[in-house]
């Protein structure tokens, strides 16, 4: 218990729960629109804004957040022109930032050391700015969420359906593509651009196991989220190993219980019905 009384182990908490309710709204979103290729392409485009921001002399963070909400944009707007496919859109900004990144690291003066933890994810590194960051996109998002919720839920689930209403579909599209490409951004440190996606999808699918509610699913994304980075604070703590892959590791095997108990919940209740 006497790690608790280091500032970096209380950053690290605080940034945790912070991160666990940004992923709980945004991703969400994500797995009900089913955008998580999508998702998967923005964090890897990040890294050219990472690599701009080091040649550039600015934040990697704010150079990377700019680039990927550029870059969320650019998939969104080619992947509905009839003549360039989803998929495809989503390949040529992927890899466009990830070589523009390595290609600016390469050129960068000097050695980069936060390189790895942009990379891998070191929750143990999160400071005060990143706190701050992360606290104002939590209360953004939350304020978008309560002000525009019924919207976001009907496109959500049926973006045609939503247009066929006279919703404005095009900007909430547009606006939670922004959202989700600062939430990639801000969890960075967390779990690096490697896993960052798995923060956004990992308790969503966990909590789809326990209610089909929308606003149910939030909540107890949120809470998954935040038990998970505890989980995994605790894993990489006793065996000394990166906490990003330590916390998606934790994800998903709580994912697998909470799996395998709806699977085993389901057969009793056939077995006493059928009784």
């Amino acid at each position: 218990m006497n790690i608790l009384e280091y500032t970096f182990f209380q950053n690290a908490l605080l940034g945790s729960f912070l991160a666990s309710i940004l992923c709980g709204l945004i991703g969400t979103y994500i797995v009900t629109r089913r955008l998580v290729f999508i998702s998967g392409g923005i964090t890897h485009a990040s890294f050219g804004g990472i690599g701009l921001g080091v040649v550039l002399g600015i934040s990697p963070i704010l150079s990377a957040m700019g680039f990927s909400i550029l870059s969320a944009f650019g998939v969104q707007w080619m992947s509905h022109r009839g003549d360039v496919r989803e998929d495809s859109a989503i390949a040529v900004f992927w890899t466009f930032g990830m070589s523009l990144g390595i290609i600016c690291c390469f050129l960068s003066p000097g050695f980069m050391p936060d390189l790895p933890s942009f990379l891998f994810g070191s929750i143990l590194t999160i400071g005060e700015t990143d706190l701050w960051l992360l606290g104002t996109l939590v209360v953004l998002v939350a304020v978008v969420f309560v002000l525009l919720y019924r919207t976001i839920l009907s496109v959500a689930f049926d973006a045609n359906f939503a247009r066929s209403q006279r919703l404005p579909v095009d900007f909430i599209e547009y606006l939670m593509m922004a959202l989700i490409a600062m939430t990639i951004v801000a969890t960075l440190r967390m779990v690096g651009i490697v896993l960052s996606i798995s923060l956004l999808t990992i308790p969503q699918m966990t909590a789809n196991t326990l209610t089909h509610d929308f606003k149910r699913i939030i909540a107890w994304s949120i809470v998954i989220g935040w038990v998970d980075c505890l989980l995994g604070l605790s894993l990489s703590y006793s065996l000394n190993v990166p906490s990003g892959a330590s916390i998606i590791f934790v994800s998903i095997l709580v994912y697998l219980v909470a799996k395998v108990g709806r699977v085993l919940h389901n057969q009793s209740k056939r077995k006493i019905e059928t009784k």
